[in-house]
């Protein structure tokens, strides 16, 4: 065991840093990306602000091309966890999605079509989204109507919504019984408004309930938590870093034989990460203290686990679709895990106090409980089938 101990010290305290940038170009390919699909002035970039907390000035400055006709931006620009996809070619007569479908090819996605409710026309939008459908790679759909308070008549309002729906319906090949009855979830109108002037952020918790649900990834960016003690504060403060090297761990694991060497990797630079930003740093008596904190089956089960997903994933056919989601997805939640409870240990220890092991497990175990839904459902997100002729 001391042998062991020695091992993960070095890790932590590597004598060279490792050459981790394959397991971070991996992450890099498969963020779950956001594919916005509007005409120019639609409030696609106001969404954006509205579900980051950036600024329009930073969200103009943060975008990249990526593809001839549309442009990336990666959030946060850091430790990214999440991209969207602006198409900005769509005003363009001979606008061809292709390689806008080949950006979100391989990752969790979701196309997100943006209409001003006043506008009528959109023969452009509706001819890309006929190429969209047809390449079959697009699982999730979902159709705002934005800047909807500037039809002043109510009845006028629901008609020029319903019509812009209607069409993307019929494009989508989605019946009307299928998002019109009251006990539809899915393919329903989203209805926002933004008047940033006036504070009003109309539909904004429908929308983001919306996208959650198509993109889970997105119910983690938020630092909208309630914080009951200054070393929760300190947490959040670090918890986009946190989960990025979560998100690269769940990434190397999904190749075989990788993840055995990448995660321990992975997590170990992580926690020197962190020790660095709380101004200490490990020795083997507080690693060992640490570790011993998570439980005393901690390090038999982290080991058989990440051994027999390894197995698992050289089992042909499911190893390399269920065995490997499953292995990424739980590294995805221990690495969290232990980045939450390695916080709550370093905050503790740079301020000189004691802490018990009950606070040190409980942490670990609720983080790693509330981030493995959020993978779970990340996966079956990626996998789930089409909707489209229920």
């Amino acid at each position: 065991m001391n042998r062991f101990f020695k091992k993960i010290y070095q890790y932590i305290n590597p004598s060279m840093n490792p050459d981790l940038a394959p397991a971070f170009d991996e992450w890099q390919k498969h963020i779950p990306t956001l594919w916005l699909l509007g005409k120019t002035g639609a409030g696609k970039s106001t969404i954006i602000q509205t579900l980051t907390g950036n600024s329009l000035v930073e969200i103009g400055n943060g975008f990249q091309p990526c593809t001839r006709t549309a442009h990336h931006y990666l959030y946060p620009a850091e430790n990214p966890l999440v991209c969207f996809l602006d198409t900005r070619g769509l005003g363009e007569a001979d606008y061809d999605p292709i390689e806008d479908i080949a950006m979100c090819s391989g990752k969790s996605h979701a196309l997100m079509v943006v209409m001003k409710a006043e506008e009528p026309e959109q023969s452009g939008l509706l001819t890309a989204l006929k190429q969209i459908k047809r390449s079959g790679a697009i699982k999730h759909l979902l159709v705002i109507h934005t800047a909807v308070n500037s039809i002043v008549d109510a009845q006028e309002r629901q008609r020029a919504i319903e019509y812009n729906h209607q069409r993307v319906m019929d494009v989508w090949g989605i019946k009307p019984a299928q998002w019109q009855s009251e006990t539809a979830t899915t393919y329903q109108p989203i209805v926002v408004d933004f008047i940033p002037e006036d504070q009003q952020f109309i539909g904004v918790d429908i929308l983001h309930h919306a996208l959650t649900d198509a993109l889970p990834m997105l119910s983690l960016l938020s630092n909208q938590q309630a914080h009951t003690n200054r070393e929760e504060q300190n947490f959040y403060q670090l918890r986009q870093e946190v989960l990025w090297y979560a998100g690269a761990a769940g990434a190397s694991d999904a190749i075989p034989a990788v993840g055995l060497f990448s995660v321990p990797a992975i997590q170990g630079k992580m926690l020197h990460s962190l020790a660095n930003q709380y101004g200490v740093s490990w020795n083997k008596k507080d690693y060992a203290e640490f570790v011993g904190m998570l439980g005393s089956g901690f390090l038999l089960q982290y080991l058989s686990k990440l051994g027999l997903n390894q197995l698992v994933k050289f089992i042909p056919a499911y190893g390399q679709t269920v065995g490997s989601a499953t292995a990424a997805a739980m590294s995805f939640s221990s690495t969290y895990a232990i980045g939450r409870a390695a916080c709550m240990y370093l905050y503790h220890r740079s301020k000189g106090e004691s802490i018990s092991k009950d606070q040190i497990k409980l942490a670990y175990q609720q983080a790693f409980k509330t981030v493995k839904q959020v993978a779970d459902r990340q996966q079956l997100s990626k996998s789930a089938p089409k909707k489209d002729h229920e």
